[in-house]
């Protein structure tokens, strides 16, 4: 469960340490508006603390953005384990359990598309602290993905995993000039296509 979602279904924010409504604010404010359009007053304000608490746990704005990526790709981790678990010694499902939780997370996520391609956007200077956990996440997804090619025997296992990535990536550039509708089901549809020229077997399978 996320730190948002931790915080909805408590029912008592008192239950909710500081920091982590801090960034479970930050992530509900940063999603909607943008992170440059959020300042630190609006939230703790929605934190239900104040300014001088929320730089006690971050010290700057910078660093609460950082801090609030890293609980993205953190997540992101453990559905990996998750769907490791899920598909025990079976990589291809894996992948394609992958591509349908991406496909199921637009219909959730709004048309906002991918909070680390909006923060890269927002904050081009590399030596931003986001930087690197952006450059870290999509590194980490590339990487896993090309592993679970090379394991499920597919051939070019690091070209699937870099026309995987970008599909994923114009999917999310689509969601938010042109909405979801019907988007999941093309991600799926052109993902398995892709899946199979690199020699796994067709969309029947994807049960």
């Amino acid at each position: 469960m996320t730190i948002a979602g931790a915080w909805a279904t408590s029912g008592k924010i008192e239950t909710i340490s500081p920091r982590a409504r801090i960034l479970a604010a930050a992530a509900d404010l940063f999603h909607r508006q943008g992170i440059r359009a959020v300042g630190v007053e609006a939230i703790a304000e929605a934190a239900k603390t104040n300014k001088m608490t929320l730089y006690r746990h971050f010290l700057s704005k910078d660093e609460l953005v950082a801090a609030y990526l890293r609980s993205i790709a953190d997540q992101a981790t453990a559905s990996w384990d998750r769907l490791a678990a899920d598909r025990p010694g079976d990589p291809l499902a894996q992948i394609r359990s992958w591509l349908r939780d991406k496909a199921e997370a637009l219909t959730t996520s709004g048309e906002r598309g991918c909070p680390f391609a909006n923060a890269a956007v927002e904050f081009p200077d590399k030596g931003h602290p986001a930087r690197r956990v952006i450059e870290d996440y999509k590194t980490a997804q590339r990487a896993h993905l090309a592993r679970l090619a090379t394991a499920a025997k597919l051939s070019e296992p690091d070209v699937l995993a870099d026309e995987l990535s970008l599909l994923l990536e114009g999917v999310h550039v689509t969601a938010q000039s042109l909405g979801t509708q019907g988007l999941g089901e093309r991600l799926i549809r052109m993902g398995d296509a892709m899946i199979k020229v690199h020699g796994g077997v067709g969309s029947e399978a994807r049960n």
